[in-house]
């Protein structure tokens, strides 16, 4: 069970000391952040060693404005590069990067695969690690990364704890900054479920306090002959449970938002098992049903009929379609980051100066929304939506419970279309919530960022005024 690319070695040595905080900007580094991610989205992973121009192709022909990049590996001597031989600053992929964000989309980055040295084998300590990750995170402006972990380096349990230190310890100056990083694993699975290995990598992770955004199996290459939709799904029911073994204060349905499912297009390496377009069909009803937060395959280079059916190949899938045809089934589940009609998006600013914030930017349903200092993060990209809706990251401003109470607390939840989630502007700066017919409010006129805010009865007051994007 592996997704399959190729390496070139490298001689490139990078000192990594010290680099943590200090890293100088790249020279061809990613202008802007990107919007963030939906709910619920499809992200295929695309191959480094091909065209950058591949992304937008894809998007041109289908609408799917996210994209996961593989992969980082060591380079020689804990060195990130792209497929052990393309710098992370390379013009054509940052390019790529800002040309995908500037349409409304956005990239992950993914580090691992089959192939080449995993930088938690190449690094020998978490400082060094984490010094390579941030550069790749810093030089990209990411807020989110892939971990495919597979093959021998599962049962590396030194580089696993390595790996977890590192990215627990990444998130946490991150979060300093006002700014997130939110961390997927990509495993291997069965269709019962994830072997002892990955489990281990993941209760490792919990006990280093890394914050999992979502794990990823790799429905693909079981071996012996399967219906392969109905593979992906067992897999998925089978991760559920087993997510709940690790994570038990979560809900079922934040436990099938923490879930990714990838398959291989069409033939894969074990050629009896073969993943058609009616399989993907079968696997996207399913994860939009349930709430699965990412679909994924590889590779958007393979997602093109082959000249004869049956066979394996790198550079498309052997199995009958049209070219796209699984991205543009994928993007099916891909909810609207913007959604509401899509109005303008930027910063809300209130009293004191002070942005209205998603703490952390998490996407967690009943995460804090907060006034914080002005940042112009993704945490603060609010998009004024026709429905009356404020929408950050694929969430709504919500007030808590639907509450009509003087200092219900509000935060974010999943987009409902209920009156808790409407905001309708005043002629005097306040944002009215009709449903409760109170405001939204800075609590106790506070200029401490941090302050989650709340409803109150409409006032007038400057703690009350806010400035709309426009």
């Amino acid at each position: 069970m592996r997704l399959r690319h190729a390496c070139a070695p490298s001689a490139a040595l990078l000192t990594a000391a010290s680099a943590l905080l200090l890293a100088a900007p790249a020279a061809h580094a990613a202008a802007n952040p990107g919007p963030g991610f939906p709910a619920q989205y499809a992200a295929p992973y695309v191959e480094t060693w091909n065209s950058p121009g591949a992304i937008a192709a894809a998007e041109s022909a289908t609408g799917l404005k996210y994209y996961t990049l593989a992969f980082v590996i060591d380079g020689g001597g804990c060195n990130a590069t792209f497929n052990g031989s393309t710098a992370i600053d390379d013009a054509g992929w940052t390019g790529a990067v800002n040309t995908l964000r500037a349409s409304g989309g956005d990239a992950i980055v993914s580090f691992g695969g089959a192939s080449g040295t995993e930088l938690a084998q190449a690094c020998t300590s978490v400082s060094a690690l984490q010094a390579q990750y941030q550069r790749v995170i810093d030089t990209l402006n990411l807020t989110r990364i892939d971990l495919d972990v597979e093959g021998s380096t599962l049962d590396d349990t030194a580089a696993n704890d390595r790996r977890n230190q590192a990215l627990a310890n990444l998130q946490s100056y991150y979060a300093g900054q006002g700014r997130t990083l939110s961390v997927d694993y990509t495993l291997p699975v069965d269709t019962s479920g994830l072997l002892s290995n990955s489990l281990s990598l993941l209760n490792n992770a919990a006990s280093h306090g890394l914050n999992v955004n979502l794990v990823n199996i790799m429905t693909m290459d079981y071996g012996p002959n399967e219906e392969m939709g109905q593979a992906a799904v067992s897999a998925a029911q089978a991760l559920h449970t087993q997510l709940g073994q690790i994570w038990t204060g979560k809900s079922s349905a934040q436990l099938w938002a923490m879930e990714g499912n990838t398959p291989m297009l069409g033939v894969n390496d074990s050629t009896n098992e073969v993943f058609t377009t009616g399989d993907a069909s079968t696997l996207e009803s399913f994860a939009k049903s349930n709430g699965i937060q990412e679909l994924a395959y590889w590779a958007l280079g393979r997602d093109v009929a082959c000249a004869s059916v049956g066979t394996y190949s790198d550079t498309c899938s052997g199995t009958p379609q049209s070219q796209y045809q699984f991205a543009s089934t994928f993007n099916a589940i891909t909810g609207s980051s913007s959604g509401g009609g899509g109005g303008h998006t930027g910063q809300v600013v209130g009293y004191g100066g002070l942005c209205l914030d998603d703490r952390s930017a998490s996407t967690a349903n009943f995460n804090p929304v907060q006034v914080y200092t002005c940042n112009g993060t993704a945490a603060q990209q609010w998009t004024v939506g026709s429905d009356g809706t404020l929408r950050v990251l694929g969430k709504c401003l919500d007030v808590n419970g639907g509450g009509t109470a003087d200092g219900t607390a509000v935060d974010l939840y999943d987009c409902n279309g209920t009156g808790a989630q409407v905001w309708q502007p005043q002629s005097n700066g306040s944002l009215l919530n009709p449903q409760s017919g109170r405001c939204l409010d800075d609590t106790n006129w506070s200029t401490t960022p941090g302050t989650q805010s709340q409803i109150w009865a409409c006032s007038g007051n400057a703690n009350q005024q806010w400035t709309l994007p426009s």
